[in-house]
Formats: structure tokens, sequence, C-alpha cells
């Protein structure tokens, strides 16, 4: 049994040799890379990305990154594709091979069916003298010296460099298609990331009561709409529905401390006139920014015109949601 001495050690030397392995891939970013990015930006296809063993778990996960950031992409596992997948392959579809060695059998069999088929095959391997690399149209190194593995065996080091490179592709891929935060949220309406890329202010106001006075509304009427709508604030209105001011509890809370009389106080006078608001489509993680900038917990609604009062957001709304 290893020491924890011993256990911490190996673990900072696999890391530090992957770390290497990583580094140096930074030589072989060359002209074949750019090319192959732009053969798979201009495919009128989809991507399929192959491998076996080790290298098809880093396609798929290469594949998922492609997908959800705007390059469609395919995964083929090469052993299936030699069974009968092969008829996934479409005449206009890039394929993209990942092996380390480029000379395990199934690859042998599969790339003379790829090349017969017409289609453009690009190789991402550590052995750039191999039958894949040979055969491939284009060449993406991935050459590490050694596994990380003490008995150079299990990929490790290898397999972490294709990875490195997957990412390298699909970054490219993803500014080469001017691929922004509205096009990535359209992959990915699920889960946290996804109400932080598509919830809206207008999502979450509508659950809110919408707490307002008037101008003239006495002490008493602020303090019971404060309270019925329970969201600690009350807009001040005008005759037009536009916003006048807002009236928080904590603004009572100074006046009172601050002696002002309460008897025939109205709410245009302890209100704070222009407050800060919200357009009614503005991203709900970006109304909470602006919570937290300001140090406040609620923020008046408005339409495109910053005008008109819509309703209140809270805090506790976008809490609530789990968006932060």
């Amino acid at each position: 049994m290893k020491t924890k001495s011993e256990i911490i050690q190996t673990a900072k030397d696999v890391i530090s040799a992957e770390f290497d392995a990583v580094k140096s891939l930074l030589s072989f970013v060359n002209e074949s890379f750019a090319e192959a990015v732009d053969l798979i930006f201009r495919s009128e296809g989809r991507l399929i990305v192959t491998g076996i063993g080790k290298s098809a778990i880093i396609a798929e996960k290469i594949v998922a990154t492609l997908n959800s950031t705007g390059t469609p992409a395919i995964f083929l596992h090469a052993a299936d594709a030699i069974h009968g997948d092969l008829g996934i392959i479409r005449p206009e579809d890039v394929v993209l091979c990942l092996s380390k060695s480029g000379n395990t059998p199934e690859i042998k069999v599969l790339v003379p069916y790829i090349k017969a088929f017409g289609n453009k095959l690009i190789a991402l391997v550590s052995d750039t003298d191999s039958f894949l690399a040979q055969q491939a149209d284009l060449v993406i190194a991935a050459t590490v010296e050694r596994e990380a593995c003490p008995n150079n065996l299990a990929p490790t080091s290898s397999t972490t460099a294709q990875l490195v490179m997957g990412d390298a592709l699909a970054v490219c891929l993803l500014e080469c298609r001017s691929f922004d935060d509205k096009d990535f949220a359209r992959f990915h309406p699920g889960g946290i990331l996804g109400k932080k890329l598509y919830m809206r202010v207008h999502d979450l106001m509508s659950k809110n009561e919408k707490p307002q006075v008037e101008r003239s509304a006495n002490l008493s009427q602020v303090i019971l709409e404060i309270t019925a709508k329970r969201l600690g604030a009350t807009v001040v209105t005008d005759t037009n529905g536009d916003i006048a001011g807002i009236i928080t509890d904590g603004d009572l809370r100074r006046m009172l401390r601050n002696g002002i009389p309460a008897e025939h106080i109205s709410a245009a006078e302890i209100m704070t006139a222009t407050p800060k608001t919200v357009p009614h489509d503005l991203l709900a993680i970006n109304a909470f920014e602006l919570m937290k900038q300001l140090s406040i917990t609620q923020l008046p609604v408005t339409d495109e015109n910053g005008k008109k009062y819509l309703g209140m957001i809270h805090l506790h709304d976008i809490l609530r949601e789990g968006i932060v």
C-alpha cells in the first residue's frame, strides 16, 4: 500500500506529464489544422467523428462539444461502422477519425470504405507515420512522447491530447460561425445554464403582485400596499401609469427614524424619484447583477420605452429559480 505522500506525488506526476503533453500540442497547430477547420466549416454536411476504444469515448465528447457550439456532428463507433452503421455517412459529410496508433485493425478496415465513398477524411492521430495518417486527406497531430501511466500503456496523456485538440477545433469553428451567446442559448435550454441564457424578467414578474400607489396616497395607504403585496416596496405612478418613483420599507423606517411627521405626508413626498428600473425583456441574470451592484432586492419592471409600469421583480424570484 502506498503512503499518502507517495499517492500525492504520483498524482502530481500524472498531472505534470499530461500538462507537458498538452503544452507540446502548440507545435502541431499548423496549416493542416487550419485547413481541417476550413474543410469542416465549408462542408454542407455533418462531421462524422469516429474511433475505437478510449479514442471513441473522447470522440463522443468532441461530438457533444461541436453540437453545442453550432457544428452538426455525429458519433460513429469504428467497430459498429464496419458492421452495418456505415450507412450513417452521407456524401456531403466529412469524417474525423481519432486514433493513437492509427494502425488498429478496425481503423484499417474502416478507412478504405470511407475513401471509397469519396468523403474527406481528417486524422487526429499520435503516430503521423501510421496507416490512418497516410490515408487521410488532412492530419491533425496529437503526438505524445509517452503516457502518464507508469507502464506507458493506459491511454492517459494521449486521450487528453485528443480532447484538447478537439476543443481547439470546436472553438475555432465556433468563431468561424460567429456563434454568440444567443446561439448558445438555443442549444442549451435546460437546467441552470438554460435559465441563465433564456429566462427573462417577464417570466418571473408575472408570478408577483403589482404594488402601486398614486402620488397623492397617504402614508397609511403606502404601508398597506407594501404589506399586502409582500415585495418590500411599492411603485408610485402618475395618472398615465408611468413610474414616478418608488417607496421601500427601508424608506419608511428611515422616515420614522428621522422624526418626519407622518400625519399628512403623501407618497410623492417620501418616494425616491426616477428609481432604477429594468425592461421586461431583460435577462433575469442581468437583473440580478444590477440588484447586486446597487445592493437592492427589488426592481420595477417597465415596457420597452422604460416608462410604463408593468410589475416588480424581486431578488427572491431569481434565487427561487436557482439561476444563481
